[in-house]
């Protein structure tokens, strides 16, 4: 009878075990597995011929790795156990060199793991920082994915095979010259990045100035071709209809009136206001329909919702009432079902990987 409890309770423990055990995402691409979607077509197509270029003239598995989170595959510790045990569970790199790369994006965790070999030891730990730090992450930060993974990928290459992508058959003399023009260029760039820092700031003023000289400029009569002059805000309302002057009051459009000295030929020019609270009218035409949004029923992942909108008009009192559907909430793993997909159609040869392994080499960042 204790041999069965016992037996009972190992069983029991080994289910609980095996209940919170590691899962990670599936290894269906040597290269490029873009799980939280940040990638096009294209782009994928194009940062897959690049490592494949970096295996065929190194020998050097890289893998790039996209996912939403890790708490969709049961991780709630650190990235940097996350992408280790990730390493070593699919075997990046040759076993015998243990020479493996992965640079590891969880997307709306917003943090970042460049993952490499064991072989390496911590000669890397320091440049992998400097490309995360100075390479992917301003890019990150702008939502920009493709190329900060883009960039931090030919840094990456750069720092392990001495060339980047595209130059692995240059001789020393081709390298070096490609050197000094990357140089010329990187100093040309940074002298326009000063110079649109130093502009930047005069870009507004400069809009701001043009739009108040198109306002204020001298206008000619279209009839007879005599100066024309404009009313002060407080004697133009006798010019402006009943609704022209609601919305000047509601500030929904700042009217100008212009008059001819010569003829009694009057102008008004009408701007827009931000923000834009009111819309058009459909019965008067006026800028004075305002809307009220009541959300009636919230959407789920199985139902739609719904919400009414009440739009009224404040010049000539019409009122309508519009319903709208509002979308279901998509399942938190619809982005990575359809992008496992992709992945699997497109992936350009199969996950036969060397068994390599990491000791916790590399580096982290967050955006």
């Amino acid at each position: 009878m204790i041999d069965v409890i016992k037996a009972g309770a190992l069983l029991l423990l080994f289910s609980a075990c095996a209940a919170f055990a590691q899962i990670f995402p599936e290894d269906r691409d040597l290269f490029v597995n873009d799980y939280a979607d940040l990638l096009a077509d294209a782009q994928e197509r194009d940062l897959r011929e690049t490592l494949e270029a970096f295996y065929e003239a190194r020998q050097i598995e890289f893998t790039v790795l996209t996912i939403d989170q890790m708490s969709d595959y049961g991780h709630q510790g650190s990235i940097e156990s996350f992408a280790t045990d990730l390493f070593n569970t699919w075997g990046i790199g040759d076993a015998q060199r243990n020479d493996g790369l992965l640079l590891l994006v969880s997307h709306l965790d917003r943090e970042l793991r460049i993952e490499v070999g064991a072989g390496y030891g911590d000669s890397l730990n320091g440049p992998m920082q400097r490309i995360i730090n100075k390479k992917i992450v301003p890019y990150f930060r702008l939502d920009d994915y493709p190329k900060g993974i883009s960039a931090g990928v030919d840094e990456v290459i750069y720092q392990v095979a001495g060339r980047y992508p595209g130059e692995y058959d240059l001789s020393g003399l081709g390298h070096a010259i490609n050197q000094v023009k990357r140089g010329f260029s990187s100093i040309i760039s940074l002298f326009g990045a000063w110079l649109l820092i130093l502009l930047i700031p005069l870009i507004p003023f400069g809009r701001r100035w043009y739009k108040r000289w198109q306002r204020n400029r001298a206008r000619r009569c279209p009839v007879d071709g005599s100066r024309m002059h404009r009313y002060l805000e407080e004697t133009e309302d006798e010019k402006l209809s009943t609704g022209q002057q609601l919305e000047e009051r509601l500030k929904s459009i700042d009217h100008d009136v212009w008059y001819c000295d010569q003829c009694d030929h009057i102008t008004i020019e009408s701007y827009p206001t931000k923000p834009k609270i009111y819309g058009a009218c459909g019965n008067c035409n006026y800028r004075t329909l305002e809307g009220r949004s009541l959300v009636t029923a919230m959407p789920s992942t199985s139902q739609t919702g719904q919400k009414t909108i009440t739009w009224t008009c404040h010049n000539c009192k019409d009122v309508n009432v519009e319903h709208r559907v509002i979308p279901m909430t998509p399942p938190r793993s619809a982005s990575f079902s359809s992008s496992s997909s992709r992945s699997s159609s497109s992936s350009s040869r199969s996950s036969s990987r060397g068994g390599g392994r990491s000791s916790g080499g590399g580096a982290s960042g967050k955006w």
